[in-house]
C-alpha cells in the first residue's frame, strides 16, 4: 500500500517553515496541488521561487490574527470547487504567567489557533461536502493534553481545537469527511534551534523516553497517513506524537 495525492488539492496554513513547510514538501512529493499560507510576503515569494514549475502551488498571504485578512482569505476558499485535504498548522504562542498575560494576548493566540481554523473548517467542509469526500487534520499540541508553567492561553486554544475536533468529525462522518487532529510534542525545528541552547535541548531530551526531539518529518508521516486514502475509519481523534513525554 502507497500514500499519494494525485490529483487532490491540499490546503495547509501556515507553510513556510516548521511541520508547514516539511507537509508542503512532502504533499508535493506526493502529487498534491498545493495551497500554502504565511503572514509574511517575503517568504511566499521565496517559496514560490523556490517552487518554479515543480509543483501546481498557490501561495496566499493571511494574518489570522487580522479580522480582514481571515474574512479575505475564506472569500478566496469559497471559490474552489475542490479541496480534497485541508490541514490546520498556523499558530503563534506567548508565553506570560497567568497574572501578567493580557486580553489581547488572550484574542490573538484564540483568534489565530481556535478562531481561523473554525472559519475555514466551515468553508472547507461546505465544498468537501459537496464533493463527498475530505479529510482534515488540525494540529495541536501536546500542551491541550498536559501543560506547564506560563501556558494558560496557549493550552486553552490548543484544548478547544481538540474540542472543535471531536465535533466537527461527528457533523461530517455523513459526508464522507474525516477530522482529526495531531498534536506534536517537542519538535527540533529551526525556531527550536534559535529559542532555546543546546544545554536546554539536551536538559528536554532527557525527559522523552524515546531520546530525543521530533523531526518535522516524524509529525508529517502521521498527518500524510491521516490524510490519505489509506485513512478510512479513524475520525474525531487526537493523535499525540511525542515520543512518550507525556507518559512520563
Amino acid at each position: 500500500m502507497q500514500i499519494g495525492f494525485h490529483d487532490k488539492t491540499v490546503l495547509i496554513t501556515g507553510a513556510t517553515r516548521g511541520i508547514g513547510r516539511q507537509l508542503a514538501d512532502d504533499f508535493e512529493r506526493l502529487g498534491a496541488n498545493l495551497i500554502l499560507t504565511g503572514t509574511k510576503p517575503e517568504q511566499l515569494g521565496q517559496g514560490a521561487d523556490e517552487a518554479g514549475n515543480r509543483r501546481k502551488v498557490k501561495y496566499l498571504c493571511a494574518d489570522f490574527s487580522d479580522e480582514s485578512s481571515l474574512l479575505g482569505f475564506v472569500k478566496e476558499l469559497e471559490e474552489y470547487e475542490r479541496i480534497d485535504v485541508c490541514i490546520n498548522n498556523a499558530g503563534i504562542n506567548r508565553i506570560n504567567h497567568i497574572c501578567d498575560a493580557s486580553l489581547t494576548d488572550w484574542d490573538d493566540i484564540l483568534n489565530f489557533i481556535l478562531r481561523a481554523p473554525f472559519a475555514i473548517l466551515q468553508v472547507v467542509s461546505r465544498i468537501m461536502s459537496r464533493n463527498g469526500y475530505g479529510r482534515i487534520v488540525n494540529v495541536g499540541s501536546i500542551f491541550g493534553v498536559i501543560s506547564r508553567e506560563k501556558r494558560a492561553i496557549y493550552s486553552s486554544s490548543k484544548s478547544g481545537l481538540v474540542g472543535l475536533t471531536r465535533a466537527a468529525a461527528i457533523d461530517l462522518a455523513p459526508h464522507s469527511i474525516l477530522v482529526n487532529c495531531v498534536s506534536p510534542g517537542f519538535v527540533l525545528t529551526d525556531l527550536t534551534q534559535r529559542i532555546l541552547t543546546e544545554a536546554e535541548i539536551r536538559e528536554l531530551t532527557g525527559r522523552i523516553p524515546v531520546g530525543r526531539m521530533a523531526l518535522p518529518e516524524d509529525i508529517s508521516k502521521v498527518i500524510l497517513f491521516l490524510s490519505s486514502d489509506l485513512n478510512t475509519y479513524i475520525t474525531g481523534q487526537n493523535i499525540v506524537v511525542d515520543g512518550g513525554y507525556v507518559n512520563v
